[in-house]
């Protein structure tokens, strides 16, 4: 069978660990580009070994990103371009499902949402966190990631809470991807520490000037606003626990639903006391005054 005419955009910093499966469970894609931050591991010659072009990309502190830089920037050969992270993988049935998409002519849809199912712990969470719905798979044209804040988050180069707006009509993946973000609880915490920092800035930037915007999925746009309005609520990381293991029943999933559930608890935590550090102009990140 063919290669399947769908580009392939993969951002990474030091992803050797992860690439070969994921590279390998998209190994039906035509054209793979894997966009690094100068990784030192050896994650270019892994995506090399595997058909893919690597790409350089050199932040500058604020805007773009990394995949909307990508989305700019990159000469795709098709249409059709599927975002992918490093720790997801496609199931094997992906590929005749996006075959179907891409090679109808006239096909009347733009954008497809695709479901993650996280891996924590050695274990699929069925409760926790499921389902979560990102759009992937779009007309790279029409696509392009939302701009919540100019300002500088701390939080690296790639986006993290935002998702993609795509000019046109969206539908569901029947297909669900496995995503293996968090392959130990230091992974968690060290990830969390950098999306904390984001939280707290984009609060802070929403704070002094405020700002909106609509997404297409209701249910995405219905967590955004639900974690909005909390953000004026007391007991905020008591408040996300009990989400986690109560609302989204976490409590099925076992001690790992327990633990999951607790450590975005600590990480909501984290945002409050970020955002109350900003507010009060001593979390800025600058060096103390020397000694003497």
């Amino acid at each position: 069978m063919p290669s399947l005419p769908v580009s392939l955009l993969i951002p990474i910093k030091n992803e050797a660990a992860n690439l070969p499966r994921c590279l390998k469970s998209v190994a039906w894609a035509d054209e793979i580009f894997v966009v690094d931050s100068q990784s030192t591991d050896g994650s270019q010659r892994i995506a090399q070994e595997h058909g893919a072009q690597v790409v350089q990309f050199h932040f500058n502190g604020t805007w773009p990103k990394k995949k909307n830089w990508s989305l700019e920037n990159l000469p795709f050969k098709h249409e059709w371009v599927f975002i992918l992270d490093a720790d997801e993988v496609l199931p094997a049935g992906t590929e005749a499902e996006v075959r179907k998409i891409v090679t109808q002519p006239g096909h009347p849809v733009d954008g497809y949402w695709i479901n993650r199912r996280f891996m924590f712990m050695g274990r699929w969470l069925k409760h926790a966190y499921y389902p979560n719905w990102n759009l992937r798979l779009f007309r790279h044209r029409l696509g392009r990631y939302e701009k919540l804040t100019e300002v500088d988050t701390q939080s690296g180069d790639n986006e993290v809470h935002e998702h993609v707006v795509v000019q046109g009509t969206t539908g569901f993946l029947k297909s669900e991807m496995d995503h293996y973000a968090f392959p130990s609880v230091a992974v968690f915490v060290e990830k969390h520490n950098r999306y904390s920092n984001w939280e707290a800035r984009v609060a802070l930037d929403r704070y002094l000037r405020g700002s909106g915007g609509q997404l297409q999925k209701s249910q995405v746009g219905i967590r955004r606003r639900l974690k909005r309005l909390s953000q004026s609520l007391p007991c905020r990381p008591l408040l996300r626990f009990l989400y986690v293991y109560l609302a989204q029943r976490g409590f099925l999933d076992g001690r790992e639903g327990y633990y999951f559930a607790r450590l975005h608890g600590i990480y909501e935590f984290l945002s409050v006391a970020k955002t109350f550090e900003l507010k009060k102009g001593v979390g800025q990140d600058s060096a103390p005054p020397a000694a003497g």
